[in-house]
């Protein structure tokens, strides 16, 4: 007997623009993208390593708590540069490439292309 499946009907949506943070109206929504993902990749190592939070905060110069706050999402107590600089502890090099914008007349972006591993 073949199976049946039932495709369902997606309700009224839009497609988004691919950064959840401008979709929303945030301010700053560029640097929150960004630091949501280096706040991803510095989960990532984490767990790679094993650490516990408490070891994590030791080695990033951090307090736990602070960085239990941090891995939930409040960016609010880093800059891009403490994340940066938290994911050279983890023996992570940072990269910074500046190039022209392929369309003229629009705002360049800033994106995060994380090497394999």
């Amino acid at each position: 007997r073949p199976i049946m499946t039932t495709r369902k009907k997606l309700p009224a949506h839009e497609k988004g623009s691919g950064n959840i943070f401008a979709d929303l109206g945030l301010p700053n929504a560029e640097e929150h993208q960004l630091k949501a993902a280096l706040v991803v990749q510095l989960k990532r190592l984490i767990a790679e390593r094993e650490l516990t939070q408490t070891a994590a905060a030791k080695l990033i110069e951090m307090k736990q708590p602070d960085l239990s706050k941090l891995l939930r999402g409040d960016f609010r107590l880093v800059s891009v540069e403490k994340l940066m600089r938290m994911l050279t502890a983890f023996n992570q090099d940072v990269e910074i490439t500046l190039k022209p914008h392929r369309k003229r007349g629009e705002a360049g972006r800033i994106t995060l292309i994380s090497a394999a591993t």
